[in-house]
């Protein structure tokens, strides 16, 4: 995100906001175990820090917008049906990631595809415009110096991974532009309900 070009405006708070999806918590734990490993033989203090999740948008947007945007989220989880994620070995972006590759990246591509039309909401300005994830995966590590990145894709190139469970619900967590932790703001469940998304009312 561009924080840079943030001009302060005095009594008005900034947030860096993620949407995400989390593993259930076996998997979750099983994802940790590999990146505390990751961390231990490669020195990268990053692979702790994020924890496992799925981004599906990430932006920074003032705080008084969050009522709006919890209001639409929820709307579009309610019309939402709930899917399957399938995670299979490991990929890259040379040189600064390795990460957990989604073998099911279309169900996730298609939740990316219903939250767009409520990137009005995201966007702060010209300069801070709304990231969605058009290569959703699951981080172990980024912002990796090259030589950790050469040495650990060697091995990573060549490791098996396996992972499934069932994305019922989508998260959204924020942290003061500057801050380290995120908090959660609000979970989304996918209910499959029929909603109006333009009103935000349900036919029942």
């Amino acid at each position: 995100m561009n924080t840079k070009s943030l001009i302060q405006i005095p009594g008005y708070i900034y947030n860096e906001y993620l949407l995400v999806i989390s593993p259930h918590r076996e998997l979750w734990n099983k994802i940790m175990k590999i990146k505390e490993k990751f961390h231990d033989d490669y020195k990268a203090p990053n692979a702790l820090w994020n924890k496992p999740h799925i981004t599906l948008v990430n932006f920074i947007q003032f705080e008084m917008m969050e009522e709006k945007i919890v209001n639409r989220l929820q709307t579009i989880g309610m019309g939402y049906k709930p899917f399957k994620v399938e995670l299979k070995n490991f990929g890259s972006h040379p040189s600064h990631t390795i990460y957990i590759n989604i073998e099911s990246k279309q169900q996730v591509q298609n939740l990316i595809k219903e939250l767009k039309p409520a990137q009005q909401l995201f966007k702060l300005n010209k300069e801070n415009k709304p990231h969605f994830m058009n290569d959703p995966h699951i981080i172990i590590a980024r912002k990796l110096l090259p030589w950790q990145y050469e040495k650990s894709w060697m091995e990573y190139s060549h490791k098996h991974f396996t992972g499934r469970f069932i994305a019922d619900e989508m998260l959204l967590i924020k942290r003061r532009v500057g801050n380290k932790a995120y908090q959660i703001v609000q979970r989304f469940e996918f209910m499959n309900l029929p909603v109006a998304t333009s009103q935000g009312e349900l036919f029942i």
